[in-house]
Order: structure tokens, then C-alpha cells, then sequence
């Protein structure tokens, strides 16, 4: 019945992932004015970039429960119309205090992105289609990061940082109101109302611990430390390498912007692969477990390798294609994290198991930046933060390897 049409909600998914990305990684590109006006040094840059995630790790939470309880119609609205709000408003920063408070809010506003999405397509899409779904519209993510650079860094080189933040700001409300107008009367079509009931009455039918059972789990314990490595490397790379192109490798505004495109892009290419990578080992492993975490543990070890050594080579060019196929292989595990999740939580929990590892990566927000930020200050250069992200993502790694059992049956 929305065949066609549901195909167009996709499609503003999938932009609506690239202004989440454009409007995140607009402070760290535009950090180098923003610190100069507002005389914020680097410690207290790394603390502004850690604000975001103080408000996003809280409502990855809240989200979810306010689209079940609301629809994830108007909280989608609600989330894009509020976060470009507080886009537009980082224009009237004056100070260290005022940036660091309206991030926190733009951070917040951006929470409940992910859990309003993944409702938005059990909504529209039947089950046979969703896996894609979700990896389509999630892509939108890395491409947002790929085309941010260019576009920021020309925009504030033609109008201001300020101008800049206002201009995202207008595009998120331009969504919203199509996205008001695309999803008005929306109901999902009767194929999809009936495969999600038969996928509840399935999951009711198995037994289902307390959730106190399965967060005692290693497999849920170290796949969730993981997923902080992974996210740890995200915000590093999000937040700092900007900077790191900048101030270590001599680079001006413009020539960075370009050099920021390719591990975003091939951050795309791996986000968009890794499912199908991981479906073709079970193929030929008939081992669902081993076909989830060899992805993660080689892809973290593969990337923390690469980082590090972008960090240590004298070619830049070198460093750029280090760092890019360092984001590729972390970004293919991305799929891996939700998909032990699914495999392993019986009955009701998964909701509730998946907000627990997802709250506990997005602390990684918190503290990259802040550490960053101190390491940098402390030490006038940033080779100790990527040694740092490499021995995290290793350990957590081989503690997935050794220590990540799956839980016996319930």
C-alpha cells in the first residue's frame, strides 16, 4: 500500500542522518574561529566537545520511551526541530560557559535520533526489509561526516562561523516541515501491522530472564566495552582530527576540509558492508556468535592499528589513508554491536540490553574529547591521544576474543 511511499521516508531517514552528522562535527571544524573568539583553550575545547555527549548519552534513553509512548512522528520533529534550535543558537556564544550549555541541550535534542529512527521503520517497513532499512538510513551518518568538511569550511570561509551555525539551523526546520507533511495521516500498512505482531507473539514465547541476568553476561559485558572502544575512536575522530590537521600537520582551513572527505567515505563503504560481511561468515560457519565477533575484534584491531600509525608517519598523505582505512574498519563492526544483542537476549529484554550498551558506548563522547583535550594542553601534542585510542580498542578487542562467551540457556 506505502510501497512507493515508504521508500520516500527512507530517503529523508537517510538525510535526516547526514544533517545529525553535518550539525555534530560543525563545532569541530569550526574550532579553530570558535576558540579564537571565544579564547578557549584546548583543555576547555576538549571539555565543550565532550558536552554533547553528557545530554546524548541520557536521551538515547528517554527517546525511545517518548516515540512508544508519542509516535515517532512528532518526536522526530520535535528532536530535528529542537537540535537545529540549538545549531543556530551556538551563533550567540559569547564564552567557555554559554557554548558549553548550549551544546548540552543540542546534545539532548540529538539523543533520541537513533531509537525514533529504528521505530520509524518497524513502523513503515516489514521485516523482510528492515536489516536494509536500517543500514541505509544509519549510512547517512558517515556520508554527513564526509560532505561536512567541504561544506562548513566553505560556508565559514564565505559568511562566518556564526552565519554557518544559523544556515544549519534553516535546514533543519526545512526537514521538519517535510517531514510533517510526508508522514501526515501516516498509518503502516496492514502486510507490516501483521509481520510485527507474529515477530512479538515469537519473542513472547521464549523465556525470558531478568534484565539483571543478561547485563552479568560477558558476551553482553565486553561486547558493550567494545562498543565504547568503537565510539571512543568515533568522537576522537569526530572531535580532534580537525584540529590534528590543523596543528600538527600545518594544514590551512580549506586543504583540511578535503583531507577530512575520504575516512568519512570510507567510513560509508564499511558502515554499508559490514552486515553483509558478517552474514556471509555465518554462511559459511553455520556459527552466529563467531560470525558477529570476529567482524568486531579484527575490525577494532585492524583500525587501531591504522590510527596509530597515521599518527606516526611524516607523509601526510600517508596519514590521511591510514586514518581512512582505519574508520573503514571500525565502521564495518558497526552492525556486529545490535546484532549480539538480537542473537543472544531472550523475550522482552533486548530493548532494554540494547539502551544498556548503547548508553554505556556513548559515555565514550564524554570522556575522547575530555581526555583529548587534557592530553593535548598537557602535553603540546597528540601522540599519547592516539596511542591511547589504539591500546583501548586492542584490549577491548581481545577481551571479546577471550572472555565474550555466550550466556547458557535460560
Amino acid at each position: 500500500m506505502y510501497t512507493g511511499r515508504r521508500y520516500f521516508i527512507l530517503a529523508l531517514l537517510f538525510i535526516a542522518s547526514m544533517i545529525n552528522y553535518i550539525d555534530r562535527a560543525a563545532l569541530s571544524i569550526l574550532a579553530p574561529y570558535i576558540t579564537t573568539d571565544l579564547n578557549v583553550n584546548k583543555a576547555e575545547l576538549g571539555l565543550i566537545f565532550s558536552s554533547f555527549a553528557i545530554g546524548y548519552a541520557v536521551f538515547c534513553f528517554v527517546g525511545g520511551w517518548l516515540a512508544d509512548k508519542y509516535g515517532p512522528r512528532r518526536i522526530f520533529a520535535g528532536a530535528m526541530g529542537l537540535w537545529s534550535l540549538f545549531a543556530g543558537l551556538t551563533c550567540a556564544a559569547f564564552n567557555f560557559t554559554s557554548l558549553f550549555f548550549i551544546r548540552v541541550i543540542f546534545g539532548a535534542a540529538e539523543g533520541p535520533m537513533g531509537s525514533v529512527t529504528n521505530k520509524t521503520i518497524v513502523k513503515w517497513f516489514p521485516a523482510r526489509e528492515r536489516a536494509r532499512a536500517v543500514g541505509v538510513s544509519f549510512s547517512g551518518n558517515p556520508m554527513g561526516g564526509a560532505v561536512s568538511a567541504p561544506i562548513v569550511a566553505a560556508a565559514a570561509l564565505a559568511f562566518g562561523w556564526r552565519i554557518t551555525f544559523v544556515g544549519m539551523m534553516v535546514i533543519g526546520f526545512a526537514w521538519v516541515a517535510i517531514w510533517l507533511i510526508a508522514t501526515k495521516g501516516s498509518e503502516a500498512s496492514t502486510e507490516d501491522t501483521v509481520e510485527q505482531a507474529e515477530a512479538d507473539t515469537a519473542g513472547n514465547d521464549l523465556p525470558n530472564e531478568k534484565l539483571s541476568y543478561y547485563l552479568k553476561q560477558p558476551i553482553i559485558l565486553f561486547t558493550a566495552l567494545a562498543f565504547f572502544a568503537y565510539s571512543y575512536i568515533l568522537f576522537f575522530f569526530m572531535t580532534w582530527f580537525p584540529s590534528y590537521l590543523l596543528d600538527a600537520r600545518g594544514l590551512n582551513m580549506r586543504d583540511m576540509s578535503i583531507a577530512n572527505v575520504l575516512p568519512w567515505l570510507l567510513g560509508f563503504v564499511g558502515l554499508i558492508s559490514g552486515g553483509f560481511i558478517s552474514d556471509y561468515i555465518y554462511k559459511l560457519t553455520h556459527n552466529l556468535l563467531f560470525s558477529r565477533k570476529v567482524i568486531i575484534v579484527i575490525g577494532l584491531i585492524i583500525a587501531a592499528i591504522c590510527i596509530t600509525a597515521s599518527a606516526l608517519v611524516h607523509n601526510l598523505y600517508g596519514a590521511i589513508g591510514l586514518m581512512s582505512v582505519g574508520m573503514f574498519a571500525m565502521y564495518v563492526t558497526t552492525s556486529c554491536y545490535w546484532a549480539i544483542v538480537q542473537d543472544t537476549v531472550k523475550g522482552n529484554n533486548v530493548g532494554a540490553v540494547s539502551g544498556f550498551i548503547h548508553f554505556l558506548a556513548n559515555l565514550a563522547g564524554v570522556f575522547a574529547p575530555m581526555l583529548t583535550g587534557f592530553i593535548v594542553q598537557g602535553t603540546g601534542q597528540y601522540y599519547s591521544a592516539f596511542y591511547l585510542v589504539g591500546a583501548l580498542a586492542i584490549g577491548s578487542a581481545i577481551l571479546l576474543m577471550l572472555g565474550g562467551k555466550k550466556q547458557a540457556s535460560a
